[in-house]
Formats: C-alpha cells, structure tokens, sequence
C-alpha cells in the first residue's frame, strides 16, 4: 500500500520545504541547482538522526540578527544627532527615537506626561522614560558622552531584541514550517524601519500575546495584548477575530476571558497618568482628532487627484474638502474602518470552514491601515508579524516589499524637498510609490479572502490539520447553530418565479 506525500514536507511529515512546496520559491530555487535535496533536508532530521548545528530555526534567527545589524549601520549616520545638511534625509536615517529625545524632554530630565505632554499612547511613554532618564542621569555625571547616541543605541539594542523575540514566537507558532519566519527575519522594511519608531514594542507584545492564546492561556493573552493595545493601538484590533472566531466555534468564555483581561490591562497601564496628568495624556487622542491628512495615505492620493481633476480654490474636490474638516473626515474613515471589520466578520461566518485567527488579524490591520489618514513609513512592520502567519508566501510578500522600498525612498525625497523647498523628484512620483504600496497591500487582503474562501489553497493548512495559531479553537467543530444555519442554506428549495396571470 503506498501512501502520497504533500509536496514540500518531508518524509517524518513535521516541516515544510519552501523550495518545493512554494512555487515562487521552487522556480527561483533553480537558479542554484533546483529545490532542496536529500543532504539539506538534514537540518531539519529528527532527534537520533544525523545532527547539525544550523538547523533551520538558528539560521532564521541569525538571519534576523544579520537584518538588524544592516539596519543599524544603516542608521549610523544619525546617530551623533548633528543632522547637518539634512543628513537625516539624503542618508535615509531619520529616527523619532533620537529625534523626541530632545523633543520630548528626555535631554532635561523631564518624565513624560507629568512634566511633559507625549503624542504615543502611555506604554510607549513610559518606555521612553525607562530608557531615557537613565541615559540623562549618566549623561549629567559625564558631560563627555553623547546621551541622544547613548539613547538611541539603549533603545536599537531593547527594540532589536523584541524582533528577534517576534521572530521566536514566529517559530514556536510554526514549527512544522520554520522557513515561514525568514519572511520576516529578511524583510527589506525591517532594514528600513525597525527603529524608525518604537513600534517593535508593541509588535513584540503582540505577538507573545498570540502565542499565549495559541496555548490555550486566554487570561495571560488579553494582558499581553492589552499591554501592546497601551503601546500602540492596533493590536486590540486583534480581540475583534478571537471574538467572531470564538463565537463560531462556541468557546466563547475563552474569548470573553481575553477581551476582559485586555480591558483591565489598558486600563490600568493608563490610569495613573490618565488621573494625575489628563491634559498631558490627552495629547495622544488630541492629535489623532485633529491631524489632517497625512502623507502616502488613500486620502493623500485623493487629494493629488483633486488637483489634477480641477484647480479653482473655490471648487475643492471632495478630498481637498475632506482635509478641511476633518471631524468629517474622521467619521468617514473609521465608518469604512468598521464596514470593513463587519465584512471581515461575516466573512469569518460563511466562510466553508472556519478562517485561522492569523488570516483575519492581518484583514483587520491591514483595513485599517487602508483607511487611515495616517500610514507613517514604519506601520508597515504591524502587518509583518500578521502576514508571515496568515500567507507565508514569498511571491506577493517580495512584491509588496518591493512596493515598500519605493514609497521609503520616495518619502525621504518627499521630506528633502520640504525641507530644502526644492523637490526631489515630482510628486507624481510620491503619489505613485504610495499607490503602488496600498495596492499591494490590498492584493495581499485579495489573496487571503481567496484562500479563506477556497481553504485547500492555505499553505498553512496543507502543513497542519486546522489552526496551528487558534488555541481552544484549533481542532474545534463549528457551533451547532452555524451547522444549522448551513444545513438550511444547502437544503434551501429552489423556487421558479410565478408567472403573473
């Protein structure tokens, strides 16, 4: 009796081979002799076979230690702080995290929210202040040392360190499927971006808290994400599919249990400077309400359009218009931002067979990204994690990518020209780049609804039998009301149209 493998896991049927069960990466594999052999495949040979010492976890991880060292040479050049000539543009280098050192008071002593106003959420601000006090405590013993270099290498070591702990959990979450996690380990916008901003903090949080619920452990998964939620708002988006998937397969206590815990967690990470400092607090939610349309946005695109459609100041296109008020303009944008999560939910509810939790996490971010009038160049590291767990494929992803490296050295053209007042490149260039990344972003969102609609497509399903990631979900049958709901469908009679008489 002979038994047929799936193409790209090995004979122990524990890990997938992305050079042949990938057909980009089998095709491009051939450029240095075809897929991977016989001798290869032994890095991944069960305990009692032939050992190495670069299995395939290691070399990921190495791999992601090789990126954030290029990221860091590539920021070198900012990090003395003398930005003269506007280095921090023509070197591609420009950094909040050395930038707000100074901005925010860090320099002077000052602690964020009580002696000073902070525009991240209080997470970030209490990180902030957790590194940079220290550093001006030194810096006032020894006038000798550059505290806004000592800052920001403290933070690139602490932020580099939460990447390659994102890319642990990356592997915990995959172990039939190590490779997965060398979309992210060698991710071009990680060497671009990852200390652009402080937004590993909340990606690592994120994704320990995913690890958690993948453990079955709800409680310590929605303090997790209440903890990133508090850093950065995004990952309390995740709480949205944990709920719809749970109420799918009738665990619904568990999610309740996270959601709960979430709360409770935002909260009290908020209270203290909430109560003491409300006006200093406020500041984050303050410019989210009032901050017009910001660059490389759809939004941002509208407007390039409005202008081009139509040049008379007393005419604005409805974008330009838009940019004018924007109480209007935030309502529309977190309308589409929810029409967007319901189709989601529905979508998680009709689906053949119940969507991985990865597949609408990544939807739900990448929709709001979509939708926001603000997408600075470093949100692109919130949908890595989500999309290396929803569709570890490297053809669109390297497209993508692509797209992402084009709009960074466009922006920073954009910025040298705002500062120099004398631009770059035409702003149609600007506006192309930004197109060209919201539409591969979208295709990315098209490709994941395709293989939620058509599951044998999922590469992650044809590794493991359900929801490697789903915790309390993983394996569990649909609740017996959507089993009587799709009973109803499919037996549903057909009725012919009656002839009017």
């Amino acid at each position: 009796m002979s038994t047929q493998s799936t193409p790209g896991i090995d004979d122990a049927g524990t890990t997938d081979h992305p050079s042949r069960s990938d057909g980009f990466v089998r095709g491009i594999s051939g450029v240095i002799g075809g897929p991977l052999g016989d001798h290869a495949t032994a890095l991944n040979r069960p305990a009692g076979g032939e050992r190495r010492f670069w299995t395939a976890v290691r070399i990921v991880l190495a791999l992601v230690c090789l990126t954030l060292a290029l990221h860091w040479v590539q920021k070198s050049p900012c990090q003395n702080g003398a930005w003269q000539n506007n280095v921090q543009y023509t070197r591609f280098c420009y950094t909040d995290v050395l930038a707000l050192y100074y901005a925010e008071g860090l320099n002077e002593g000052k602690v964020p929210y009580r002696d000073h106003p902070v525009e991240y959420p209080v997470l970030t601000g209490y990180f902030m202040g957790a590194l940079g006090l220290p550093v001006h405590a030194i810096g006032e013993g020894d006038p000798s040392i550059n505290q806004g270099q000592w800052f920001y290498n403290l933070n690139a070591l602490v932020l580099g360190a939460l990447a390659v702990a994102t890319v642990g959990v990356i592997l915990a979450l995959r172990r039939r499927r190590p490779w997965d996690a060398a979309l992210f380990a060698l991710a071009p916008a990680l060497v671009l971006t990852a200390t652009v901003n402080w937004d590993l903090l909340a990606i690592g949080l994120a994704a320990f808290g995913l690890l958690a619920w993948a453990r079955k452990r709800p409680a310590a998964a929605g303090v997790l994400l209440g903890l990133a939620g508090a850093a950065k708002l995004w990952p309390l988006f995740l709480l949205g599919p944990i709920l719809i998937l749970a109420l799918r397969a009738d665990r619904i206590r568990a999610a309740l249990i996270a959601i709960g815990t979430a709360i409770a967690a935002v909260v009290l990470v908020n209270l203290p400077a909430a109560r003491a400092y409300p006006e200093n607090w406020d500041r984050f939610f303050e410019l989210n309400t009032t901050r017009p349309i910001d660059w490389g946005t759809l939004w941002y695109i509208g407007r390039y359009l409005d202008g081009k459609v139509g040049n008379d100041p007393a005419n604005l296109g409805p974008f330009e218009w838009l940019n004018a008020n924007i109480p209007t303009l935030n309502t529309i944008s977190y309308a589409l931002f929810g029409l967007a999560c319901l189709g989601v939910a529905v979508l998680a509810l009709r689906a053949p067979r119940r969507p991985r939790l990865a597949q609408l996490a990544f939807l739900v971010v990448a929709a709001f990204l979509i939708f926001s009038k603000v997408w600075s160049q470093q949100f692109v590291l919130w949908l890595l994690p989500l999309v290396v767990l929803a569709r570890p494929k490297w053809g669109a992803f390297l497209a993508w990518q692509i797209a992402e490296v084009c709009y960074f050295v466009a922006f920073y053209g954009e910025l040298l020209g705002a500062a120099t007042s004398r631009p770059v490149f035409p702003e149609g260039v600007f506006v192309l780049a930004s197109t060209l990344r919201l539409v591969t972003v979208v295709v990315l969102c098209v490709f994941v609804v395709k293989e939620i609609l058509h599951p044998e497509q999922d590469a992650v399903r044809a590794t493991y039998p359900d929801d490697p990631d789903g915790g309390v979900l993983d394996g569990a049958p649909d609740a017996p009301w959507i089993e009587r709901w799709r009973r109803k469908e499919t037996s549903e009679p057909h009725r012919e149209p009656v002839a009017a008489t």
